[in-house]
């Protein structure tokens, strides 16, 4: 992948960003910062706190310390990780992204891009998994967003999916110059697409390009020399951080 060039107004930074709910500190001093036409994936265990990440960013949800600043006029797209859709409350495929754009306008070319052109007049409820995921990235691109915003954007897919995703991430990003900011846990697609990876367990445990992290003594104690097909990141607390908890020089593969 070709290298990004960080520039001094970047689309998305985040500053000591710390949220804690019921008493719980469920992030610790996160700072993160996200460039235009970047591919940055969150890898994380569950209750990692990679979700809630993403809405504090996203400003779903207050912070208790720190700050997230947005690029002035920045236009974000987002994939949620869940959508919930009433059967009571029956609304077609193409009524639900008409609302979502509120310019009464389908991307009927992103359909055909993606797989699911013949999905606009089926209901959304009985949608399978793997069409719901794909009729929501292409709502969140309806709204040509600088920035895509995608929790765990191949659940519900399998590996041919998984991996035609990935690759049109790369389409829009070099074709558009559209940024992802996303959550993944398939190991070999994140360091095969990704131009930075975070690792994250309520704080950041390393960052940097996949080429940085993946040469690190703590990916290797946690995946071994090679990456898997199919992996789940374990966090095991028995390393040592940098003083800004990043690895690597901050290389862009």
């Amino acid at each position: 992948m070709e290298p990004v060039r960080e520039d001094p107004d970047p689309l998305l930074s985040a500053r000591g960003l710390s949220v804690s709910r019921g008493g719980e500190l469920l992030l610790r001093q996160v700072d993160l910062t996200i460039h235009a036409r970047e591919i940055m994936t969150i890898i994380g265990p569950n209750g990692a706190g990679k979700s809630t990440l993403l809405s504090a960013l996203l400003g779903l949800i207050p912070l208790s310390a720190g700050s997230v600043r947005q690029r002035p006029g920045l236009v974000v797209g987002y994939v949620p990780q869940r959508l919930r859709v009433d059967s009571v409350l029956p609304m077609t495929v193409a009524r639900f992204i008409g609302l979502s754009n509120g310019r009464g306008e389908l991307p009927r070319d992103l359909f055909v891009r993606l797989g699911c052109a013949g999905l606009l007049e089926r209901p959304m409820h009985g949608l399978s998994g793997g069409e719901t995921q794909r009729v929501l990235l292409a709502r969140a691109l309806s709204r040509n967003p600088d920035l895509l915003v995608l929790d765990e954007p191949a659940q519900g897919l399998d590996l041919a999916g998984e991996e035609q995703l990935h690759g049109f991430l790369e389409e829009l990003r070099r074709e558009r110059g559209v940024a992802a900011l996303l959550v993944s846990h398939n190991l070999h697609f994140v360091m095969a697409s990704a131009n930075r990876v975070i690792c994250l367990n309520r704080h950041v445990c390393c960052s940097g390009s996949p080429t940085a992290v993946r040469a690190t003594p703590e990916f290797k104690l946690l995946f071994g020399d090679k990456v898997p097909g199919v992996g789940y990141y374990q966090h095991h607390h028995d390393h040592s951080h940098t003083s800004c908890g990043v690895v690597g020089e901050g290389e862009h593969g």
